[in-house]
């Protein structure tokens, strides 16, 4: 248990059974009445942003969640296998847990997982990673009706806008967050 006063950016709180990251907070003292604390929480699970205000010094309950590094093992049915860096625990993490990670997500390829009481919450990948392109159809010269742009296959299997003059084969990094292309890797 913790106050509204221990409250930083990060901590995670157990509200009504369900787990919220408190993404900001302010302590407000108002000239008049009571001083409250006005928070913006994301649920953990589902990722909505709610907006919440407390009372200054009321009780909320903290959860404890561990981040444990990982390496993703393979793919086995509808679960992700995770192999934890340190115990070399396996962790079988369902497809609905790991969500748009999976679109970015090789063999062997590290990650932080997420855990609470022994479940996995989520996974949270690089902000970017590099994977090459499976296929993606040759350039035309001077097609530019498109933007400059054409789609491209990964070899996750996940498709990606790409500039007109990269072939398949070309190693590419790509933003995790959004899937957006942002730049070829050399070398």
């Amino acid at each position: 248990m913790a106050t509204t006063n221990d409250l930083k950016n990060g901590i995670v709180l157990n509200i009504d059974g369900q787990l919220w990251t408190v993404v900001e907070f302010q302590h407000v003292k108002p000239g008049k009445g009571g001083a409250f604390v006005r928070t913006k929480l994301k649920n953990v699970l589902s990722g909505k942003v709610v907006d919440r205000t407390f009372n200054a010094g009321t009780k909320v309950e903290t959860a404890t969640v561990d981040k444990r590094d990982m390496q993703f093992l393979y793919k086995d049915g509808a679960d992700f296998v995770f192999m934890d860096s340190q115990s070399y625990d396996q962790v079988h993490v369902g497809a609905e847990v790991v969500g748009e990670a999976a679109n970015f997500l090789l063999e062997n390829q590290g990650a932080t997982v997420a855990m609470h009481e022994g479940s996995p919450l989520y996974v949270e990948l690089p902000a970017s990673v590099e994977l090459t392109i499976a296929y993606t159809e040759p350039g035309v010269q001077g097609d530019r009706a498109t933007g400059g742009t054409k789609p491209a296959r990964l070899e996750t299997g996940y498709e990606i806008a790409v500039p007109l003059f990269l072939e398949t084969g070309t190693k590419v990094k790509v933003d995790t967050r959004d899937g957006s292309y942002l730049g070829r890797v050399t070398g």
